[in-house]
């Protein structure tokens, strides 16, 4: 997909410049209300409503909420910004659109999240956040409508700490020369492990972060990191979908959890009380050379009290896996976060939410923010030269995109059954971890979970 072409449409436009999640089960009775967006009323004034943005990423809430008052302040509009918990938007998206205020904007993840939520997905299809779109391909669509819009292009893998790597180059016996040297799962694997033996040396507590299995942390390992696997399926069967899984790649998706849990600077048994910000505190703080994170997590580096890690030292490595052919793999690249409004709110509400998306994605203080604070490679017509993010890990992801050597890995999680299945995976990987459970119930969880869970929603 289309990751090239996303590519070659943002390098028309200024060379890039222009350029979890989750939606619920619908409810069985959907309320009575105002007709969609596109067939309200053209004399309908937004300014007569209000929004009400269901944010499913707490490590920008305080960003959100800040746009939500800038906005009232330029409009007088009342914005609300509620913000789930990690791990929970489902829940809580189930929970909140059940109520007589129910959230006006919210996310799908792709075409699993709209089927489940086609009730109340009002049609963007005549809305100018459609038409500033680069790639409408991307949009999730179904018959003549537009009930997805991607906001957001982004891209993870490995971020490592150049400063220390380069440390690690300059001790005898080193295995590589150069971090620019790791091209391939085999050279990770060599390096992190002799890191590991040697952390005193480099005044290091491991190679790797802390692997987070908090209730509600996991989402890097049964969600980001199982993509590889998928990914490379589905690349192998070209397709794009399927309610059943043969995991042909296992063993790969074994080789780089075995790597991260064992050459880490938290014993396996420890993880389950791990989360993120604990494993992105200990990358900041210099504490480990390598973490799995996405461009997002920049804010989480250069946010952490004490961090000693120079922004010209945070760079990224793709997820290697041991796949044949992998040193032609660039980082995890595309989107799952699709804004849709409620079909249910009033005409006036609806209204008043699209004016606010197109508020952020087209005015000076909005794209400010979704540049310079979000860090939001946003894949929209109306951001110019400079208007891209410059923070570290954005110009990575630009980077590896603008190299015609390497593919992108596509983001094929959103095709991912459910959140039970996300959650029942990486239990089992808990499990695993910690030794309580072993490979055979991965992949059981994976595989069989796929079809129970892909069965389910038929």
């Amino acid at each position: 997909m289309k990751l090239k072409k996303v590519l070659a449409l943002g390098l028309s436009v200024a060379m890039l410049a222009s350029m979890m999640t989750g939606c619920g089960t619908k409810t069985d009775t959907p309320a009575e209300s105002g007709a969609p967006v596109s067939e309200a009323p053209a004399e309908v004034d937004a300014s007569k409503g209000s929004v009400y943005y269901l944010n499913f990423k707490p490590e920008v809430s305080e960003i959100w909420e800040e746009l939500a008052a800038k906005y009232t302040e330029e409009t007088g509009v009342p914005v609300k910004v509620v913000t789930a918990a990690s791990g929970t938007y489902e829940q809580t998206l189930m929970s909140e659109v059940a109520k007589t205020e129910a959230p006006t904007l919210f996310q799908i993840n792709g075409p699993i999240g709209y089927n489940n939520w086609k009730d109340y997905c009002a049609d963007l299809s005549g809305t100018q956040l459609y038409d500033w779109l680069l790639d409408k391909s991307l949009a999730v669509t179904a018959g003549d409508g537009v009930y997805g819009i991607p906001y957001v292009v982004e891209g993870y893998g490995i971020i490592y700490n150049n400063k220390i790597l380069t440390d690690y180059c300059a001790l005898d016996g080193a295995v590589i020369s150069s971090p620019e040297d790791i091209k391939n799962f085999d050279t990770l694997k060599k390096v992190a492990e002799d890191m590991q033996a040697r952390k005193d040396e480099l005044g290091i507590e491991g190679a790797f972060a802390s692997t987070s299995f908090a209730p509600g942390e996991d989402w890097r390992w049964q969600t980001h990191l199982a993509n590889l696997p998928i990914y490379y399926e589905f690349k192998d069967k070209g397709i794009g979908n399927a309610d059943t899984i043969d995991l042909t790649y296992a063993d790969n998706y074994k080789n780089i959890f075995d790597l991260y849990i064992n050459n880490s600077c938290t014993a396996p048994t420890m993880l389950g009380s791990k989360t993120v910000n604990d494993s992105m505190a200990e990358f900041a703080l210099g504490k480990v050379a390598f973490v799995q994170n996405g461009n997002w997590g920049w804010g989480q580096i250069s946010g952490t009290e004490g961090n000693v890690v120079k922004e010209e030292d945070v760079k990224f490595l793709p997820i290697y896996t041991g796949v044949a052919g992998e040193e032609s793999q660039g980082l995890c690249t595309g989107t799952e976060n699709f804004f849709s409004i409620n079909s249910q709110a009033s005409a006036e509400d609806q209204a008043a939410s699209i004016a606010f998306v197109e508020w952020l994605f087209s005015s000076e203080t909005g794209k400010d923010y979704v540049t310079n604070k979000l860090g939001f490679i946003a894949p929209f017509s109306t951001f110019g030269e400079g208007e891209t993010p410059t923070d570290p890990l954005a110009q990575e992801v630009l980077k590896y995109m603008g190299d015609s050597g390497l593919t992108s890995v596509s983001w094929n999680f959103t095709a991912f059954p459910s959140q039970t299945f996300k959650d029942n995976l990486g239990y089992a990987l808990l499990d695993y971890a910690q030794g309580t459970g072993n490979w055979d119930g991965v992949v059981s969880a994976f595989k069989d979970g796929w079809t129970s869970e892909k069965a389910a929603t038929k």
